[in-house]
């Protein structure tokens, strides 16, 4: 149950570092920027839903206290300086998510079906979520500043 708690305050630290910069991005192109950003924000608030009502069906409370939020994520909160730190503060957390992702679904494997198929759900969105980062920053920088 621990682990899915990290999960959910990854998924609101995700929903609120993309809000932020939907609201904050500005510069040339930022509007298609911003509107990714506002995209994404509601595909991680439909995955902390998710994450939520599977802890529910366990038997466990959700967390959301807004206290330790941060030191329970494995994604950090970063506002980002620019558009483009903007950008690579997402890609870099998308590409932490879907490591992370990958790792509880070898951990959930045959013990727990029903929560492994919902991470792999997630991570689908995640991987997709990181591509889309990737083509901004190349679109943005002309080459990408990290490798896959």
């Amino acid at each position: 149950m621990e682990i899915l708690q990290t999960v959910l305050a990854t998924e609101i630290v995700c929903v609120l570092r993309y809000t932020m910069h939907a609201v904050t991005a500005s510069g040339i192109s930022s509007d298609s920027v911003r509107a990714e950003f506002a995209e994404h924000a509601r595909e991680e608030q439909e995955h902390m839903m998710m994450v939520a009502e599977r802890i529910n069906q366990l038997g466990g409370k959700p967390d959301f206290n807004p206290d330790g939020l941060a030191s329970r994520s494995a994604s950090q909160y970063a506002e980002g300086a620019n558009l483009v730190d903007m950008i690579r503060e997402n890609l870099v957390a998308e590409r932490i998510a879907v490591d992370h992702y990958r790792e509880l679904i070898r951990y959930f494997d045959n013990d727990d079906p029903g929560t492994k198929a919902m991470l792999q759900d997630i991570l689908r969105k995640e991987e997709e979520h990181a591509d889309d980062m990737h083509d901004l920053l190349v679109a943005h920088e002309g080459t990408p500043m990290l490798k896959s």
